[in-house]
């Protein structure tokens, strides 16, 4: 389906494509990044891939011929490629977070092709972030019977029942999202399958998603972050270290990526570290959650 965090994000406390969601809808709904991009900034490791575009905007439609005559093959493309303008213009209303308009837009998309997979699974993206949990269902199962092989589909869905207190449920719509051999982002489901996991007090599983996920996408981030905490609450510290290291040194420094490093450099004694990276802590996010954490000595030993 990633990310600059949505004022719904912030609202719930979690992020997607924690979506994230996250950030999704098909590499038509789909900026797919590769690992030879530049990175962005790491917001929330806890959930989003920073990678990502805030839920994946569709592809650019590309512009069309003459008029096709009703009833036609041509026809049926032509509605296509109105019905993803419009999907278009809905995703960047929705990366905004001006759902209304979103709305508008994919009311619109839907009215010109009531068969378009990847809009229903749109809308379900837009209620989600709503707290419209019917209308969002809905929307979702309504794109898998148009669509039910569509990976990107069965990631987005999987991961609304992860927000939605389904975290188990979640994990079978993740595995359908890797059957296709075709999928070009299977680190995302797989990491998201390890979110959930935790959520759901599977460590094993989750350990076992984010391995998957590190060894395909040796930059991803979010499974960095994950391996790294895991081993960490283990006490295998060389382990730890070597993926906290390389996630700061893989992209711009955020609040829980230096707060995992200090905790990380804390346990293996580095005293240089650690006040290297508490001073950038406390110079670059004063007023974090993790600043805070820092000041109280709350290092969770």
């Amino acid at each position: 389906m990633a990310v600059a965090r949505r004022p719904a994000d912030r609202a719930r406390g979690s992020a997607p494509w924690r979506l994230a969601a996250l950030l999704l809808a098909g590499c038509a709904l789909a900026a797919c990044t590769t690992v030879d991009e530049k990175p962005q900034v790491v917001r929330d490791l806890r959930g989003n891939d920073p990678r990502e575009v805030r839920r994946d905007a569709p592809a650019r439609a590309e512009p069309g011929g003459g008029a096709p005559l009703a009833g036609t093959p041509q026809n049926d493309s032509e509605q296509r490629r109105r019905a993803s303008i419009r999907l278009e213009l809905a995703a960047g209303y929705y990366q905004q977070g001006n759902y209304p308009q979103a709305l508008e837009e994919l009311r619109s998309a839907l009215a010109t092709d009531p068969n378009f997979a990847q809009a229903y699974g749109m809308l379900g993206l837009v209620y989600m972030d709503m707290n419209d949990r019917v209308r969002a269902d809905e929307s979702f199962q309504r794109a898998l019977r148009l669509a039910p092989e569509d990976s990107e589909l069965l990631n987005n869905y999987g991961w609304y029942l992860c927000q939605t207190e389904r975290p188990r449920e979640s994990i079978a719509q993740f595995q359908a999202a890797l059957k296709n051999p075709l999928y070009q982002t299977p680190a995302r489901p797989l990491h998201n399958a390890g979110i959930c996991s935790l959520r759901a007090g599977d460590l094993k599983g989750a350990e076992a998603y984010f391995d998957q996920a590190f060894r395909i996408d040796p930059r991803n981030p979010v499974a960095m972050y994950h391996l790294s905490e895991i081993y960490l609450k283990r006490g295998e510290l060389d382990r730890a270290r070597f993926l906290s290291q390389r996630l700061l040194a893989s992209y711009p420094p955020s609040a829980e990526m230096l707060w995992l490093g200090i905790r990380v450099d804390r346990r293996a004694g580095d005293r240089d570290s650690v006040a290297s990276l508490s001073a950038q802590l406390r110079r670059q996010f004063p007023s974090s959650r993790e600043a805070n954490l820092l000041q109280r000595g709350a290092f969770g030993d």
